[in-house]
């Protein structure tokens, strides 16, 4: 049996024409029939960087009972010179998430994958307490199954008071080793007691893993690094799919 939550995150390539840029991490999302791909937003474009991909390209699973069989799945980034995806803002500024609704007919009819729905957002009743126990889904370096093309689960803790915006902006902390290529990676916790609504995967989808977070003035020869992360709140993603 395949742990269902590894079939949430696809492995992302970036592309500008046939040059690969940079890999990452994505995972999808659906609200009501619609089907969306999740990931940083300074995965799709970053000034500071110079990062201006023209396209993505996703590896998706073709096979229920062969995991080794997949196929790429090109998403192109423009259209008429305008931007295919949604990013959002709050009043901090630009909030580093954005998704692209994918085309359900477009896809392989074979493709094996899981998403997480508005049901596995953090509800009014639910508590997430500092210090628990968090999985990061995803892809560091590139780094996966290459046969099976399966991400790998990074443990971390909740670093930081959760529906608390840590300095003000729409990002709570977490404590564990992450790499590049993790950016855009699911953010989950275990439900104890899962909802039936939740189906056949029984996660709390908390937040989209963004970067990992430095002090300035760490002296690079005496001090470690943090090894906290920014990881921006899942709730932005109701505002992002909506109508």
């Amino acid at each position: 049996m395949i742990d269902s939550i590894l079939l949430t995150s696809a492995r992302v390539g970036t592309f500008h024409q046939q040059t690969a840029l940079t890999n990452a991490s994505s995972f999808f999302f659906q609200r009501g029939a619609r089907l969306f791909l999740v990931t940083s937003r300074h995965v799709l474009i970053d000034e500071p960087s110079k990062h201006f991909p023209d396209r993505i390209e996703i590896e998706l699973h073709t096979d229920q009972d062969n995991l080794a069989s997949s196929t790429g799945f090109s998403i192109p980034l423009y259209r008429d010179g305008q931007s295919v995806w949604r990013q959002g803002s709050d009043t901090a500024g630009e909030v580093d998430v954005a998704l692209i609704e994918i085309e359900r007919g477009a896809l392989p009819e074979t493709a094996v994958f899981r998403a997480f729905t508005p049901e596995h957002l953090v509800s009014d009743e639910d508590r997430v307490e500092v210090g628990s126990s968090l999985l990061v889904v995803g892809f560091p370096l590139g780094f996966h199954d290459t046969l099976h093309h399966m991400p790998v689960a990074r443990q971390a803790v909740l670093a930081s008071s959760y529906g608390l915006r840590f300095q003000g902006q729409g990002y709570f902390l977490t404590d564990g080793r992450t790499h590049r290529g993790t950016s855009g990676a699911p953010v989950v916790m275990r439900d104890v007691q899962p909802d039936p609504a939740l189906g056949d995967l029984p996660w709390t989808l908390l937040g989209v893993h963004s970067s990992r977070l430095d002090v300035g003035t760490r002296d690079l020869k005496l001090d470690e690094a943090l090894g906290l992360n920014c990881v921006w709140y899942a709730d932005i993603l109701m505002t992002l799919t909506e109508s």
